[in-house]
């Protein structure tokens, strides 16, 4: 598995816009990319820091996202709120550890 990472800079006042364009406009469209296998958004409002992650089956699988054009769609949804220009980095995923669902009795 490989991750993508998104690093950008927002305007602070808007994290609340962002978080929701992000999920209303940009997951579902990420979502029916092949081989995604999860997202997530990270955060510091007090900074204005936040990163993108999405998780792709194969490093091709996630390139053939950004060469498809839609990668760049969904970073303009955006681009209004940062105050700077987001950079791209992707990574190999080598170690994965999630907590196992508890069911509660």
């Amino acid at each position: 598995m490989h991750a993508r990472v998104t690093t950008a800079v927002f305007q602070q006042e808007n994290a609340d816009e962002m978080a929701r364009i992000y999920q209303r406009d940009i997951v579902p469209v990420i979502a029916t990319q092949q081989g995604f296998k999860g997202v997530y958004l990270l955060m510091d409002r007090s900074s204005g820091e936040g990163i993108s992650l999405t998780l792709w089956a194969s490093e091709a699988d996630g390139q053939a996202y950004e060469a498809s054009g839609a990668y760049k769609a969904q970073v303009d949804k955006l681009r209004h709120l940062f105050t700077a220009t987001p950079s791209l980095k992707t990574y190999e995923t080598v170690v994965q550890a999630l907590a196992p669902a508890r069911v509660s009795s």
